[in-house]
């Protein structure tokens, strides 16, 4: 919780989310609440939130129309007004209600302070849907002049996760809608993105949505697919090391020499015995007895 009597001068600290905007809920610390029309109002068009359920919309203006906007909404002013920080939703939701003013408090931050601001609240109450996430990742990193490191300590994240969110980008359009609206998880992008081939990237989307597959599923078919687009040299001297490997443990095992050929999955083991003692003695080893 904030000082309840902050110093005008003090600039607000970024990283922390609204906690370090939104005072709690005794009337000394709700001072410097005041009441703007509706209409006065307008959403930052630089947010990252960009989707927003309209069924919880509907929620929530039914919540807004018995009790009210019980948090006020954080404002900031431009030359055209008032701009939105934080409580897009319940704006949204009061439009709905009907309502025709709404409790806001004023804070002085500039439009960049406010981006960050609103991705960490988002982030907090994980309000983003992965695209969103990632698009405002890239935005801090380029406008804000961030490396992935100082981005992942400002959002509360490791390093590695803001680095994956980001590939994400790289995913064709389409894949990242199915995305959006929940056809598609985190993990299986990621499983995803491992396609090089923007065809079967597509038709691997189109499979796990169908099917309903799980992540474990898409690694398993991600594996067939890239070992399908091997090289058929590559793929022949990847078969050719492990019939090597085969044939020595088999010949370990066996202590005799052993002959294995292999064409496209099938082929011939030829074992050699010396002796007919020699041959009782394999087949023990094989059999068991």
């Amino acid at each position: 919780m904030i000082d309840p009597k902050p110093q005008p001068t003090k600039r607000t600290a970024l990283g922390r989310g609204l906690g370090a905007l939104i005072p709690g809920g005794s009337p000394s610390e709700r001072k410097g609440v005041m009441t703007l029309g509706i209409e006065e109002i307008r959403p930052d068009r630089n947010q990252p939130r960009r989707h927003f359920d309209e069924a919880h919309i509907e929620e929530l203006a039914e919540s807004i129309r018995s009790k009210g906007v019980l948090l006020p909404l954080i404002v900031r002013r431009d030359s055209e007004g008032y701009v939105l920080v934080a409580g897009e939703r319940r704006w949204r939701a009061a439009q709905k209600a009907g309502l025709r003013d709404l409790p806001v408090m004023v804070r002085e931050v500039t439009g960049k302070e406010a981006f960050e601001i609103a991705l960490i609240e988002n982030i907090q109450r994980e309000d983003l849907n992965p695209i969103e996430e990632a698009e405002a990742f890239k935005r801090l990193i380029e406008e804000h002049g961030l490396t992935q490191e100082e981005l992942a300590t400002r959002v509360g994240k490791e390093r590695s996760t803001v680095a994956n969110a980001l590939r994400l980008l790289r995913l064709p359009d389409a894949i990242k809608q199915a995305i959006v609206a929940g056809q598609l998880s985190m993990g299986h992008a990621r499983a995803l993105l491992a396609i090089a081939d923007e065809g079967d990237l597509r038709k691997a989307a189109e499979k796990v949505i169908a099917e309903d597959l799980s992540v474990r599923a898409v690694e398993a078919l991600v594996q067939r697919l890239k070992s399908k687009r091997l090289p058929k040299q590559k793929r022949d001297a990847h078969s050719g090391v492990q019939v090597r490997h085969l044939v020595e443990k088999l010949q370990r095992r066996l202590s005799v020499k052993v002959e294995l050929k292999d064409k496209g999955g099938s082929g011939t083991l030829e074992i050699r015995y010396a002796s007919l003692q020699e041959l009782d003695r394999v087949l023990a080893a094989i059999l068991g007895d």
